[in-house]
C-alpha cells in the first residue's frame, strides 16, 4: 500500500511539473524586431545585411516569434522602429520576450557604440552621436519594461566605412557588461570587442550563417548555441572573426525545442531560475587542457571565450597558428577591458592610467580627448570666464556698505590690576570675539557612466566591448 501511495505521489508530482512547464510555454510570447541596413547613402552599400534580416525573419517566425522586419532606416525611422517595438512588448506583459537583431554598420565613439542609419553622412566623429542611434538607449528602452528577457544580437561590426573618422574612432565595438544592469539580458556581437566582423562572400554573414543553423538545433540552451556559434565562425574565418556574447539570463530559453516532445530532465526545467556558472580560474583551465590536441584545446578555449582560458591556453600550447590567434585575442581583450573600466570611472586619473599602459593603441587618441574633457569639468572653467557670468554685487556697492570700519575688540589677554588701597574693583571681562566668516562653495558635477549600460558620462559597456 505504501509503494502504491508514493507511485501514485511522485506521479502526481511528474504531472503537475508537467503542467506548470507547458503553462509556461504557453503564457510566453515571443517578439522579434529585425533591421537590415543595407542602403547606405554616403558611403558603398552592404549586400549582405538585407539578406541577413529577411533569413532570420524566416528563422525567428518559426521559432514563434512574432517578427516585425524592417530595413534601410533613416534614424528618425530607426528610433520610431524602436519606440514603436518597445510599445508592442509592453502591451503583452512580463512573460514576453524581446528580441532584437541587427544586421548592418555600428561604430565607437567615445566609448559609447552607436547603430547607424542608413542617412549618416559624419564628417567628424562628434557627428556621430548626433546622427546615430545609440546602443544604450535601445537596451535601456527595454530594459525598463518588465518583461521575460531581452536578447539582443548584433551583425554590426564591419569596418568602419567613414573617411572622416575613421582614424579617429576605435576599431569594433565597446564591450557592453549585461551584469551590469538588469538581469535577464543577452547580448551578442558578431565578433570580439574590439575587432571588425566580415560581410561574407555568400548570400549571408559568416556571423548569420552560423546563427541560422545552429539555433534551428532543439532543445540547444542560447548559451550553449552562441557557444558553438563562435566555434563555427571561428572556422569560417580561419580565427580572424570570433562572436562574443554576455548574459544575465535568470531564465532559460531555446529558439526550438522538441517537437517529438520528449525533452530531457533539463528542459523540464527551463522555467526555473537558473544559477549563474562558475567561472573557471587560469589553473583549472590548464588542468583541463593539459594533455590536449592543441586544435581540441583551442576550440574548447573559443568557445569558452574568457580570458583565463585563453591565459592557460598561450601558457601550454605554443605552437602556430593557434598560439598565435590565441595570444592576439588575449591581448586585444585586455585592451578592450581596460578601455572599459577607464570609460566607467571616466576621471583624468582613469584615463591617464589606460595611455600609461596602452600609450600606441587605436583608442589612445579618444583617451586623450575625454581626459582634456573630463580635466575641463573637474577644474571647471577660469576665473575670468566665471566672473562674466558670476552675478556678483559691483565693487562699489561692497564699498559703501563697508565705508564705516568695524571696531576694533580687545585681545584676549588676562587684565591688568591696579594696585590702590581702596577695595579692587572687578576687572571689566571684555567682549568674546565674533565668529567671522562664511564659506561660499561653487560645486561643479560631473556626470558620468558607462553602460551598455550604462549612459555615457555614460561606454566599454561596454562597450566598448566590438561594430
Amino acid at each position: 500500500m505504501f509503494s502504491i501511495l508514493r507511485l501514485c505521489t511522485s506521479s502526481l508530482v511528474a504531472a503537475t511539473l508537467l503542467l506548470s512547464v507547458i503553462s509556461a510555454e504557453a503564457a510566453e510570447k515571443r517578439l522579434a524586431l529585425v533591421i537590415g541596413q543595407s542602403a547606405y547613402r554616403s558611403v558603398v552599400a552592404l549586400p549582405n545585411p538585407s539578406n541577413d534580416a529577411r533569413k532570420m525573419t524566416e528563422m525567428l517566425g518559426s521559432a514563434g516569434f512574432d517578427v516585425t522586419s524592417t530595413a534601410d532606416l533613416t534614424q528618425n525611422e530607426l528610433r520610431q522602429a524602436v519606440g514603436d517595438f518597445a510599445a508592442k512588448v509592453a502591451t503583452n506583459g512580463p512573460d514576453t520576450v524581446a528580441l532584437v537583431f541587427y544586421a548592418g554598420h555600428g561604430l565607437q565613439i567615445d566609448g559609447e557604440n552607436y547603430l547607424v542609419p542608413v542617412d549618416v553622412d559624419p564628417k567628424r566623429e562628434t557627428d556621430i552621436p548626433l546622427q546615430a542611434v545609440r546602443l544604450n538607449d535601445v537596451m535601456n528602452t527595454l530594459g525598463a519594461l518588465p518583461t521575460r528577457m531581452r536578447i539582443i544580437m548584433l551583425d554590426a561590426c564591419r569596418n568602419n566605412p567613414f573617411p572622416g573618422i575613421d582614424t579617429a574612432a576605435g576599431r569594433g565595438l565597446a564591450i557592453v557588461d549585461t551584469k551590469a544592469g538588469a538581469a535577464g539580458s543577452f547580448i551578442s556581437y558578431s565578433t570580439s570587442p574590439g575587432s571588425v566582423a566580415e560581410d561574407g562572400s555568400g548570400d549571408n554573414s559568416p556571423y548569420t550563417t552560423a546563427l541560422l543553423t545552429v539555433a534551428r538545433e532543439p532543445n540547444l540552451p542560447i548559451e550553449e548555441a552562441f557557444k558553438r556559434v563562435r566555434v563555427a565562425v571561428n572556422d569560417a574565418t580561419d580565427g580572424r572573426q570570433i562572436p562574443w556574447d554576455s548574459s544575465s539570463l535568470t531564465n532559460d530559453f531555446r529558439f526550438f525545442g522538441d517537437k517529438a516532445g520528449k525533452g530531457s530532465a533539463d528542459q523540464a526545467k527551463a522555467g526555473e531560475a537558473k544559477q549563474p556558472s562558475a567561472k573557471r580560474s587560469v589553473e583549472q583551465w590548464r588542468k583541463d587542457l593539459k594533455g590536449k590536441d592543441p586544435k581540441a584545446a583551442y576550440q574548447l578555449v573559443i568557445a569558452e571565450d574568457s580570458v583565463p582560458a585563453f591565459e592557460a591556453f598561450v601558457a601550454l600550447f605554443a605552437q602556430p597558428p593557434y598560439n598565435i590567434r590565441v595570444r592576439s585575442l588575449l591581448e586585444r581583450r585586455y585592451v578592450m577591458q581596460a578601455w572599459a573600466t577607464a570609460v566607467a570611472i571616466n576621471t583624468t586619473a582613469a584615463y591617464e592610467a589606460f595611455l600609461t599602459t596602452y600609450p600606441t593603441s587605436d583608442l589612445a587618441a579618444t583617451a586623450r580627448r575625454l581626459q582634456m574633457r573630463v580635466a575641463n569639468r573637474e577644474f571647471g572653467p577660469s576665473p575670468t570666464a566665471l566672473a562674466s557670468i558670476c552675478p556678483c554685487p559691483e565693487p562699489q556697492k561692497i564699498k559703501k556698505r563697508t565705508e564705516q570700519p568695524p571696531k576694533k575688540q580687545r585681545a584676549e589677554t588676562p587684565p591688568r590690576v591696579r594696585r590702590t588701597t581702596a577695595p579692587a574693583q572687578p576687572a571689566n571681562q571684555g567682549i568674546p570675539p565674533e565668529a567671522i566668516g562664511a564659506a561660499i562653495g561653487i560645486g561643479i558635477g560631473i556626470a558620468g557612466g558607462l553602460s551598455g549600460g550604462g549612459g555615457h558620462r555614460r561606454p566599454p559597456s561596454e562597450n566598448y566591448h566590438p561594430h
